[in-house]
């Protein structure tokens, strides 16, 4: 990998730690003041996201200073832990989604839970054609693994928005639980596929 290419994916990883931590812990702190569950929810999710991207900074500056014979290894180590967080999050999710079910409990109505969904769904959109582009263009298999759980947050952000404004608008109590959980199969098979094949492109 050319410093040029090292240095942009490291940017990339760089910024998804700090931008989820700061969306985490706002979300957080704003949900545990005011009750919300899906802003409590949503807050675990973008740590789990740092998470990921904690682990392309480990492999990015691992590889950087190693022979090219130990970058396949740190790379599929890379790509297994990605895949760990996947099920680590898909649990979360489907267990939240259950209880919310079983309680008929209701997303709680929060302006702030819609801004923050709208804006993490911009960045993030923005955020995974980058880390795709560039994984797929250069073979970095891990930066490609990891554009899937920036995907996810994506995903996690839609189902917030669309869980709060079917509430909203209609007062369906279930929406957000039953989106939560096809949320986490798709969570579940994603992780699954990448730990099982250890790769994610034909490159």
């Amino acid at each position: 990998m050319s410093e040029k290419l090292h240095k942009k994916a490291l940017l990339l990883s760089y910024f998804t730690v700090i931008y989820n931590i700061i969306e985490g812990i706002l979300s957080i702190f704003v949900g545990a003041s005011t009750g919300s569950i899906s802003l409590v929810g949503f807050g675990l999710d973008s740590f789990i996201e740092s998470l990921s991207g904690s682990i392309l900074i480990w492999r990015f500056t691992k590889s950087s200073h190693i022979s090219n014979s130990h970058i396949d290894e740190t790379e599929q180590k890379a790509i297994r832990l990605i895949s760990f967080t996947f099920f680590i999050l898909g649990g979360y999710v489907l267990y939240e989604s259950i209880i919310k079910l079983v309680n008929q409990e209701s997303p709680t109505q929060s302006v702030f839970g819609i801004i923050i969904a709208i804006v993490s769904i911009i960045v993030m959109i923005g955020l995974y054609k980058k880390k795709i582009n560039l994984g797929m263009k250069n073979h970095i298999r891990s930066l490609v693994a990891d554009s899937r759980q920036t995907l996810a947050c994506i995903w996690m952000s839609v189902t917030m928005l669309i869980g709060l404004g079917l509430h909203y608008l209609f007062g369906n109590w279930w929406s957000d639980a039953v989106a939560g959980i096809i949320i986490s199969i798709f969570l579940f098979k994603e992780g699954y596929n990448i730990y099982k094949e250890k790769r994610l492109c034909s490159c």
